[in-house]
């Protein structure tokens, strides 16, 4: 008996060694530092922390670098700015994922999300273009090169039934590129990271100090200059992605009328639904962000239906009642993340 007693006890110690040596969010070994890299990409400051022996710098921004060079509207040599000059139909593998992926983001909601609508940004006075808001005849003429339809895909070709149409992905090259990132960390076996571009952001394990990662949520105060940093919410992350979309912080006044960057792909005007700030989880950061714009778009009620076909994805949306407060409205999966 007391040798099996002793048995037991020995599989007990080994099978707890298991578990601290692949467990997930495993403390860190004596060669290995919480590392810190950051700098700038897509026109803002990416951030990325991870439980490594060595620095992972170079290889990170190399994967950002490729994601510029494939969705960067801003970037000339870019593969989608060449594919919008009609100097080639020919797409690269990043840029043909990210076509994927708005497709179905694109049917999901009715159209909502739109990467070809980038004419009317411009108009708008958002994008390449700044000036006088567009009239109606002008933003009837540009909606008839909106619509994701008329961009065909098959294998790496593109073809577009109007030439003038054009794509722009800023409202997922971001989530994109953090998955990219991602990508790289998990390729070194590492298991505890965060990676944020822009608030939007990937997570897996804990943070230095042992605890699931730490997310905030802003309030969606109206702040072109983005120093305000008050927060409505904070959500505790250790494995997936979430992404936030808002109109407090690109936008201008004109004529005392708040005229914001997102703009409806479906009637060619600013969107003025009911949802300030639209926050999203997902498998991936690039899903979380596009679904976050496009509910942007549809409002409270058309989002939450959509919510209701895509079971993958957890919702958080902060809104103004009549008196102008906020009020926020989640899905049930996504409160258990909100740390009281």
């Amino acid at each position: 008996m007391a040798k099996r007693n002793i048995l037991l006890t020995m599989v007990a110690l080994a099978a707890i060694v298991c578990l601290l040596i692949f467990s997930p969010s495993r403390r860190k070994t004596a060669n290995e530092t919480y590392q810190h890299n950051e700098g700038t990409i897509f026109g803002t400051i990416y951030h990325a922390k991870y439980l490594y022996g060595e620095n992972l710098c170079a290889e990170i921004e190399a994967a950002l670098k490729q994601v510029d060079a494939s969705l960067s509207m801003f970037n000339p040599q870019s593969t989608i700015s060449r594919i919008n000059r009609n100097e080639t139909g020919k797409a690269d593998k990043m840029l043909g994922e990210v076509l994927q992926l708005s497709y179905t983001i694109n049917t999901a909601t009715a159209g909502a999300f739109d990467p070809t609508v980038a004419p009317l940004v411009n108009a708008w006075g958002f994008g390449f273009k700044s000036g006088q808001m567009p009239d109606i005849t002008q933003v009837d003429s540009l909606r008839s090169l909106v619509g994701l339809s008329a961009i065909h895909l098959q294998g790496d070709s593109i073809t577009k039934d109007n030439p003038l149409s054009i794509l722009d992905f800023s409202a997922i090259a971001k989530g994109y590129g953090v998955d990219k990132a991602a990508e790289v960390l998990r390729s070194h076996g590492i298991q505890n990271f965060m990676v944020e571009i822009g608030g939007e952001v990937v997570a897996e394990g804990v943070n230095e100090k042992g605890n699931a990662w730490r997310i905030g949520i802003n309030k969606p105060d109206d702040d072109s200059t983005s120093t305000n940093t008050e927060l409505q919410d904070i959500v505790k992350l250790s494995a997936g992605a979430i992404a936030t979309s808002g109109n407090y912080r690109n936008f201008y006044i004109s004529e005392g009328r708040k005229i914001a960057h997102t703009i409806n792909p479906r009637t060619g005007y600013p969107a003025q639904q009911d949802i300030l700030s639209s926050t999203v989880m997902a498998p991936t950061c690039a899903e979380a962000d596009g679904f976050a714009t496009a509910f942007m778009v549809l409002g409270m009620e058309e989002a939450k239906r959509v919510l209701q076909t895509q079971p993958q994805l957890e919702a958080y949306f902060i809104y103004s009642d009549e008196e102008g407060n906020y009020r926020t409205w989640s899905t049930e999966g996504f409160k258990t993340y909100i740390i009281k």
